[in-house]
């Protein structure tokens, strides 16, 4: 939880403030946009009003309810590009803005960083870190999409609608995003990832 008024992150982004510029851009009340998102209408009051900052997991939920990816949410003016090849410190981060709100340090945490801008290419390709005790949470993702990856170092639990599976440097998986899935690092190992996703999720 945060306290009520302004988010005093160090780069003074304010969630509940962007999101409700969000949802007034879109012409929707806060009890439409939690329609639309499947979430409960306190939820978007809540975050507006910043007293209770979201997880990436809910974060994504609304925003899927008006078609906006997180990278567009956190960097609203960030022009698209012709680039071709992207250097480290040039792959986009979606995860650090909301850790930061929520008080969380990288412990236990994902870091997912996106190469270029995902929507003009219909297609999002990640980097992704997963701290041991990372979970993408007991709420299950599903999304309209397709997504791949191959597992660089360390260990991952995927989980697949009723399949189980711990993947190792070198494993790979393929699977139609619509079914639930979830994402663990039950090792005591951090897990390095590259993974795609079309079209994109994040």
């Amino acid at each position: 939880m945060v306290p009520h008024g302004d988010v005093p992150d160090g780069d003074g982004f304010d969630v509940g403030r962007r999101l409700r510029q969000i949802r007034i851009q879109f012409a929707l009340t806060q009890r439409e946009l939690a329609t639309r998102a499947g979430v409960a209408h306190g939820l978007i009051s809540m975050i507006e009003q910043n007293r209770s900052s979201p997880s990436v997991a809910s974060l994504r939920k609304i925003l899927g309810g008006i078609s906006m990816t997180m990278a567009d949410f956190f960097e609203p003016d960030r022009p698209q590009d012709t680039k071709v090849v992207f250097r480290p410190e040039e792959l986009i981060d979606l995860t650090s803005q909301l850790y930061r709100l929520n008080g969380e340090t990288k412990s236990g945490k994902i870091s997912l960083r996106q190469v270029g801008h995902a929507r003009s290419h219909n297609l999002q390709i990640l980097h992704e870190h997963y701290a041991p005790g990372a979970d993408t949470g007991p709420t299950m993702l599903e999304h309209d999409s397709h997504e791949g990856g191959v597992v660089i170092a360390g260990e991952l639990e995927l989980t697949v609608g009723e399949q189980v599976q711990v993947l190792k440097p070198g494993d790979a998986y393929l699977f139609d995003s619509r079914t639930p899935h979830r994402f663990r690092n039950v090792h005591d190992c951090p897990c390095e990832v590259v993974s795609a996703c079309s079209p994109p999720y994040l």
